[in-house]
């Protein structure tokens, strides 16, 4: 007897120490959009757009329910209240439009409104012919607890002006809080840019020595005519001198050999200085000054390694790791071995100061005007790193766009672009087929990818000449550019593309004679080269919208196994452009454009494709059938471009 009443004691104590939770609130958010892994990485978007956002809001009986969107804006802006709208089953949803770039965050809140649920109730009464006194007493007495004249006229007590005065005065019992969700609003360079790569040593006339940054302001009328909007710098940094590179990658150099760009830092400087042969920081001013002037901005690379005679390792030896015999590791990727450089040890005992350093050299670039940097290799590098810089910069210029050089793992590409970058390299160089393209782009416009990860087609890089452009066939270079200048809203060439360079290193994809060890001197307006190709497209591309973004990607049916058909719609759906691009080789193709049930237009608007105006020729077609018979003769034009007429 006694120990059951001592199990008695123990469970009544138990329950006199739980909570009961009567006042817990009495709603679910759930499945709120847009967020990334709950809420843990920021979505992206672009200042001056809406920004759609709905969530599942529910919960018990049938008391009206009120549900308000909460966004905070960056840099101690304050916080704006948006109500949100129910939908239909359970879904609600709000908009808002960020005004300027930075790192905001929101959250959804919800509650039971006892006085709408009363009006609610009494306009069923009276429709009912019910006698409503006392629910009109009820209404009166909700006034008084609020502190609000009271009303006899059953009229005045339905009305919206008695309903929003109890809005603000009643108390509404607990509030169901969501998370807060963060979201990374960038300008709108980080969705849609043309982006030109240079070595700005080539830039001049004299292959025996190195281009100044005057010469290469001297270049800039010919790129902006071309119509690109980033003019990307690979390192500009002074070179090392020990264990230089030589010509095609020489493990030994000659008198007068450059060096790789990439073996950053000498007696002149680090990550923080111009190399002397391009001129000084006031010549590299002038040049950022040129190229904005040309409706144009700079990237810089931002590599972080550096050659065996960067000040940092005399200054810090300990952010850099030992082997067992004492000697510096350079760096490595077994089986290459780069001995011209060497990486710094992100988990030293100095890491810290380490950190910070490698963030000062950033923001020292954004005090010269720089707000574009490509990073090389982030993905050999900690993503903790990563996604703290990128947060420091944006503290100090929220407008700062990065963007990620990883040819690496998927998961790892992605991963990196959840951290912070704004645009991410892609597999685009290797894919070939139609299916190849549209698998991968269907993977990359696909939810949850499009919240973040922003592709940037480069056709070629300083690293990379594909097999596929090797045997120099202009109509080669023009299918891939139109792909990547169609396809992505971003992309971007290495200069030379326009001049058709494609002599490689026997069985690699690399090129011979490469720029990187050697200078070079270009004609830029070498016969043959297909600059006026560029000019026309990257003209269409500014005249539609469409082709300024990514996301909304609709593939055709195409009868033909190597040509790929597509249409793509701007967000504000006032522009659509369908488009045909020859794959694989320079055959003519003849082939059937199926429109099929796609339908253009406004939202509430949607109709199907009635004709379509060819945006080089100004020529219109009515479709029949649903559809085209076209013809592409890949010598002439390996792409069909068409506006959308509904």
């Amino acid at each position: 007897m006694a120990v059951v009443t001592k199990r008695r004691q123990r469970k009544s104590e138990k329950t006199e120490l739980d909570p009961v939770p009567v006042q817990a609130p009495r709603h679910i958010i759930e499945d709120v959009y847009p967020s990334l892994n709950g809420g843990r990485f920021p979505v992206k978007r672009i200042v001056n757009q809406p920004v759609d956002v709905w969530a599942d809001i529910f919960g018990d009986g049938t008391d009206v329910i009120e549900a308000v969107l909460v966004v905070s804006r960056p840099g101690g802006g304050g916080e704006q209240v948006i109500p949100l709208r129910y939908h239909e089953n359970d879904r609600w949803q709000a908009s808002f439009i960020p005004e300027k770039p930075g790192r905001y965050s929101f959250r959804i809140e919800a509650w039971a409104d006892p006085f709408l649920t009363w009006q609610r109730d009494l306009r069923k009464r009276i429709e009912a012919a019910q006698d409503v006194a006392l629910e009109l007493q009820e209404g009166q007495g909700m006034l008084e607890r609020a502190g609000l004249e009271p009303v006899s006229d059953a009229e005045r007590l339905l009305s919206s002006e008695i309903a929003v005065k109890m809005r603000r005065a009643q108390s509404h019992g607990p509030r169901a809080v969501s998370a807060d969700f963060p979201l990374l609003v960038e300008r709108e360079r980080a969705a849609c840019g043309a982006w030109y790569e240079i070595m700005a040593r080539s830039q001049g006339k004299d292959p025996t020595r190195g281009a100044t940054f005057d010469d290469c302001i001297a270049r800039l009328p010919d790129i902006a005519a071309m119509g690109f909007d980033v003019v990307y710098l690979l390192p500009i940094h002074p070179i090392g001198e020990t264990a230089r590179k030589g010509r095609n990658n020489s493990l030994t150099s000659e008198s007068g050999d450059p060096g790789s760009p990439y073996a950053i830092g000498a007696a002149a400087g680090g990550h923080d200085a111009i190399h002397p042969e391009l001129g000084t920081l006031e010549d590299f001013r002038r040049f950022v000054a040129a190229c904005r002037k040309h409706g144009m901005e700079v990237a810089l690379d931002f590599a972080i390694q550096c050659s065996l005679d960067h000040p940092w390792l005399r200054e810090h030896p300990d952010w850099f790791r030992k082997r067992p015999d004492g000697s510096i590791r350079y760096a490595e990727n077994p089986p290459k071995k780069y001995e011209d450089i060497v990486n710094v040890d992100f988990h030293c005992a100095g890491a810290p100061d380490l950190w910070r350093a490698l963030r000062d050299v950033v923001l020292f670039w954004v005090e010269q005007g720089v707000r574009i940097f490509r990073v090389d290799n982030p993905h050999t590098k900690p993503f903790p790193f990563w996604e703290w810089m990128i947060a420091e910069v944006h503290q100090v210029a929220p407008d700062t766009i990065f963007l990620s050089e990883a040819f690496t793992r998927p998961k790892v590409m992605k991963a990196l672009a959840k951290l912070g970058f704004s645009q991410s390299y892609t597999y685009f160089t290797w894919r070939l087929s139609k299916q190849d393209f549209r698998e991968y782009l269907t993977e990359l416009t696909r939810y949850p990818e499009r919240e973040f990860f922003r592709p940037n087609f480069f056709v070629t890089t300083p690293d990379i000449l594909p097999f596929h452009l090797q045997g120099g066939e202009p109509w080669a270079f023009k299918s891939r550019f139109a792909l990547a200048a169609t396809l992505s809203s971003n992309y971007g060439i290495y200069n030379g593309f326009e001049l058709l360079e494609h002599e490689p290193v026997p069985g690699k994809e690399e090129y011979l004679n490469s720029e990187k060890y050697e200078y070079k001197a270009r004609d830029w307006d070498k016969p043959g080269n297909i600059k006026p190709y560029i000019t026309q497209l990257n003209k269409l591309r500014r005249e539609n919208p469409a082709l300024q973004q990514t996301n909304d990607l609709r593939f055709a049916q195409i009868d033909h196994e190597r040509v790929i058909g597509f249409i793509k719609e701007s967000s504000d759906r006032a522009n659509a452009v369908a488009v045909a691009i020859s794959l694989e080789d320079g055959a003519v193709k003849e082939f059937w454009f199926h429109f099929g049930d796609m339908t253009v237009g406004p939202d509430d608007d949607r109709r199907h494709v009635a004709a379509i105006e060819n945006l080089v020729t100004g020529e219109r077609h009515r479709l029949e059938w649903g559809g085209i018979r076209l013809r592409i003769d890949p010598e002439q034009d390996p792409m069909l471009i068409f506006r959308c007429l509904p």
